[in-house]
């Protein structure tokens, strides 16, 4: 059984209810203005009709009542007995009953746009498989075939071993551990190796909660965008100066000039 909506159902409530104080105001036994009580008649507004047929109306219930077949209204119009009782319930509900004598109407013909939501509700979750580990799988066979190509036109042969009298000029860290190195040439170890870094980190475990926009589109995530792009940018400059501006003894040299000391 399909379901009402609330504010249909509260709608026709509301109407029923209305009907049924017209129906009391109207009835003769009950002291309305038809029988000459006291009860004040309904408004056109809340009854629908038309102030014309409601004088109709009432002329030609007098004139029935009075024996004569036909009445005069207002306006010069002339009507029998049954036209004026058919006019007279023309506004009135149908008197149909239904269960328990509750009267059966129709509620209102409406969009289903105002009922049910027919638009889809968009989500920002997706199964792991295949949406996730597809993804991966193919990301990964991407990696291996570039390093299988680059192993074939890069040599990347063992070195001789180490030599514990002698250390390597310039002695560099991994790629990875180059910026911090080339921090360590500007400040303090205190600040080049805790303080700054730790501001860092400390930035980005606080970024998701300054940043609460729910948004995936690049463009209406300036903040989280602006961030990162911060983070890569300056870690990225440290190492490419500490990999190909760095020379024998750490110091400073164009690559043009004096060589490139780094190997991979």
């Amino acid at each position: 059984m399909t379901e009402i909506p609330e504010h249909l159902r509260k709608r026709a409530e509301a109407a029923r209810q209305k009907a049924e104080d017209a129906k009391a105001t109207d009835d003769p036994t009950k002291g309305g203005a038809a029988g000459g009580g006291d009860a004040p008649a309904a408004s056109e507004a809340d009854s629908k009709i038309p102030a014309h047929l409601l004088e109709r109306s009432k002329a030609a219930k007098a004139a029935k009542a009075a024996g004569a077949p036909e009445a005069e209204v207002s306006g010069g119009a002339v009507v029998t007995a049954g036209a004026a009782t058919a006019l007279a319930t023309a506004g009135a509900p149908p008197a149909a009953t239904g269960p328990a004598g509750h009267t059966q109407r129709l509620l209102t013909v409406v969009k289903s746009g105002s009922i049910q939501d027919v638009k889809s509700t968009p989500v920002d979750k997706v199964h792991v498989w295949p949406h996730l580990l597809a993804v991966e799988f193919v990301a990964a066979l991407a990696m291996t075939a570039f390093t299988l190509v680059f192993s074939i036109f890069v040599n990347a042969p063992l070195l001789e071993l180490a030599n514990v009298n002698e250390t390597p000029n310039p002695s560099k860290a991994p790629w990875y551990f180059l910026g911090l190195q080339e921090l360590l040439t500007m400040f303090h170890p205190m600040v080049a190796g805790v303080t700054i870094p730790g501001m860092g980190i400390f930035l980005l475990i606080l970024a998701p909660y300054m940043d609460k926009n729910p948004s995936i589109k690049p463009e209406e995530r300036k903040f989280a965008v602006s961030i990162f792009t911060v983070f890569l940018m300056f870690w990225a400059v440290l190492v490419i100066m500490g990999s190909f501006f760095r020379g024998p003894g750490f110091n400073f040299v164009a690559p043009w000039t004096g060589g490139l000391f780094f190997e991979l």
